[in-house]
Parts: structure tokens; sequence; C-alpha cells
């Protein structure tokens, strides 16, 4: 059975999510040879948001597509980008169709990966009032049949709050897609497996960015917040640098998963880009 690995890189968050993927990249490379790297971006610029320079920067670390999430208009720069169809980056699907930007990616086929890969992101609406999404069940079918071939390489972004959400809609499609790969929490959950139908799932597959933080700000700014209930800005955190997410092996010919394991790769402080900042 011929296969192929797909990489999904968990939110990339701020300036230290940025180096430690510049860093540890090859690294993934080297240990998984996936054959696609998709990376989700909301978060890219200082924790909120992408811009169009790091859209860039990270087409230029080889990443292959890119998926955004409830902070997907925080930068408004990013949306001309979000609009053009030759630039593998998309809004969530379940927005208002008046939403501006591609509600799907299409990954072409390549002699190494001679299969197209689509992609799409779906948010959740337990808990998350930041976005009015439309329910993420009935765009999945819409987003499936708009897709022109038969047993199709799909790859769905669960971009929610509740792990209960999550699981449902990898239950619900269990044998149509590769794989349902959880963001947004920032933690990275212990589940990954391969459901009964062939799709793999994980319900979070975690944050590329500083883990000695809270999800990745300040942890004294947030407990300030928590203790006072006053609003009290979130700065970056540092500290701990990893890159985490989830590596999806595919058949080729059913279009559906062999296996899914973990990613993670903490950064390396005694080379560039950390090895000029203070010790950690």
């Amino acid at each position: 059975m011929s296969t192929g690995r797909i990489a999904f890189i968990g939110d990339i968050n701020g300036a230290p999510g940025r180096m430690v993927l510049e860093q540890q990249l090859p690294m993934l490379r080297e240990r998984f040879g996936p054959l696609r790297i998709v990376a989700n971006a909301e978060n890219a610029r200082n924790g909120s948001g992408l811009t169009p320079d790091l859209y860039e920067t990270f087409r230029r670390f080889g990443i292959d597509a890119m998926t955004l999430g409830d902070h997907v208009y925080r930068d408004a720069r990013i949306v001309p980008i979000l609009e053009d169809p030759s630039k593998p980056i998309s809004r969530p699907a379940n927005l208002s169709v008046r939403a501006q930007g591609k509600r799907m990616i299409r990954v072409p086929a390549t002699p190494e990966f001679p299969r197209d890969l689509y992609i799409f992101t779906l948010l959740g609406r337990v808990h998350m009032p930041s976005l009015l999404a439309n329910d993420p069940f009935a765009c999945a079918d819409e987003m499936l049949q708009s897709v022109p071939e038969r047993n199709p390489v799909v790859l769905v972004e669960a971009h929610m709050e509740a792990t209960s959400e999550k699981g449902a809609l990898a239950r619900y499609l269990d044998g149509r897609v590769a794989a349902v790969l959880g963001t947004h929490t920032h933690v990275a959950t212990a589940d990954a497996r391969v459901l009964r139908g062939g799709t793999a799932f994980m319900t979070d597959v975690g944050m590329t960015g500083p883990h000695d933080s809270v999800i990745g700000r300040k942890p004294e700014q947030v407990l300030r917040h928590f203790v006072s209930g006053m609003h009290v800005p979130f700065e970056m955190g540092s500290g701990g640098e990893a890159i985490q997410g989830a590596v999806v092996e595919v058949s080729l010919e059913t279009g559906l998963a062999v296996s899914i394991e973990r990613i993670d790769f903490p950064a390396d402080y005694s080379r560039a880009p950390f090895r000029t900042m203070h010790s950690r």
C-alpha cells in the first residue's frame, strides 16, 4: 500500500513560536519525512492574527498550507492573501457566506505525493462567542460535497473549545476524511488514534510556542486577571518553546489514515535563534 505523511503544526504563537519553528522544522522533517506540512498560523502575530510578511516567512520555511481560526481577521492586511486563489491559506469554512477569504485549500499533487490534498477549518459553537459560526456538521457535509474527486485526501481542522464538540465532529466524519485535528486550546492531548472508519483524530495537537506560560501568555498577567477579575493586557510568554502537532500517514489509494503520531520538538537554546537570548 502506497502511503504519504502529512504533518500538521499546532498554533504558531508569536515570536517564540516562529523561532522554534524555524529551528526545529528541519528536525521534524528528518524524523518524520512528511511530504506535506500544514500549520495553524492565526496566533503568529504576537498571539493574535497573521500578517502578509509572516505568511511569506512561513512559506519560505517550507510550510505548504496555513489555516486560521477565530483570530482570522485580527490583522486586516491578510484579507487580500485570503482572497487570492493562488495562496494556500484559508479562513474557517463555517463563517458567514459574506465573510472574506477562501473556505478550503487545495494543495496540488506532486510526484512525491500524487494526490491533491484538501484542507478546511471548522469553528466550534460551544463556548466560542468571538465569531458567529454556522453549524460545523452541516458545513462539513457541504465542503466534502464540493470536492471534485472520489476518495479524496481531506484534512479537517476542528478549531474548537469543547473537547466534546471536537470528538463528535471526528466521529461524524469518520471514514470520510483522512484526519480531524483539534486546535485552539493550545494544550496537546494524549488521545491520538485512528478511529474505526479510518479517520485519524487528536482532540488538540498543541501549541508551537512558549510552554512556560499560560497557553502562550505571561503567567503573572493571566494570574492577575483571574485573582482580581480586572482586565489585564496579556503579553507573550517565553521559555519552554517547542513545536507541537501531529503526523498523519495516509493511504494514497483510500484517502484514509494508516497511523497518527504526536509531534513534540523542544527548542535547543544553544543554537540560533535562541543562543543570544538569556539562558533559561
